[in-house]
């Protein structure tokens, strides 16, 4: 069923990134939106261009979006196929300038990520799930095949970089009795599940909110890398278009 052009998508979320980086290193004026999440001009001129672009290209397929306003359920359990989008995800770390933030644009099918395109702006690299295959490429590189060839190493797990919770550091102290070398490693945005997908992480525990724009297409890249990512309780994969957009706590592995 997945006839979407991933070349024409990379180009949408380089456009996206574009952008963002045209307004990136300057004065950051910050909103605060309804639920105390951080708005900037940035994720609103992502979302112009994504929403667009797609509308103008696919205009069959129904978009969710963070930034642009949620069809009811009603609705929205009527699409078979939707567009999940995240013009700017990390709107914290791009207001810190370390340069971990993302564009995630998936292409979601009854409930599962079946493409995705996940691009960060300041670090010039993009991965991205063709359906078949995940790849990681940095701007002006060749695609390299997820997951990558690793040396031996430590047991990596990856935490949030603004998101850390007890509930999370307690599962972080638990698995240092199965892996008494276990390193931590910090990052924002999605790039923690593209992490896992490329293999220099092992685990990626969250467990704390996120809705399901922020995980879609990195989860699209975890899944045709061979990884999981399913809910901390049941085991069950995350699920996509829900009635409720939060996500369960999950594991990436």
């Amino acid at each position: 069923m997945n006839t979407v052009d991933i070349n024409w998508l990379i180009a949408v979320a380089k456009e996206a990134g574009a952008a963002i980086m045209g307004v990136y290193g300057g004065a950051v004026q910050v909103e605060e939106k309804g639920d105390g999440s951080p708005l900037t001009l940035a994720d609103r001129l992502a979302n112009e261009k994504i929403v667009t672009a797609l509308r103008q290209k696919y205009p069959e397929i129904p978009i969710l979006s963070e930034e642009t306003k949620a069809a009811d359920y009603e609705e929205r359990k009527t699409w078979q196929r939707l567009w999940v989008v995240d013009p700017l995800d990390g709107t914290k770390e791009f207001i810190k300038q370390n340069g971990e933030f993302t564009v995630n644009i998936a292409l979601v099918e009854n409930g599962t990520p079946v493409l995705g395109v996940v691009f960060a702006p300041a670090l010039g690299v993009i991965y991205y799930s063709d359906g078949q295959n995940s790849y990681k490429k940095t701007v002006g590189g060749t695609p390299q095949k997820l997951p990558l060839a690793q040396e031996a190493r430590p047991y990596k797990v990856v935490a949030s970089r603004s998101h850390n919770t007890p509930e999370t550091e307690t599962l972080i102290e638990t698995m240092r009795y199965e892996h008494p070398d276990l390193e931590l490693v910090s990052i924002g945005s999605s790039l923690k599940l593209c992490l896992v997908a490329e293999g220099s992480a092992d685990l990626y525990p969250r467990l704390a909110p996120t809705m399901e724009w922020d995980t879609a297409a990195a989860h699209a890249v975890a899944i045709a890398a061979g990884k999981t990512v399913s809910e901390h309780q049941s085991g069950q994969p995350l699920r996509y278009n829900k009635p409720d957009l939060l996500n369960p706590w999950f594991v990436v592995r």
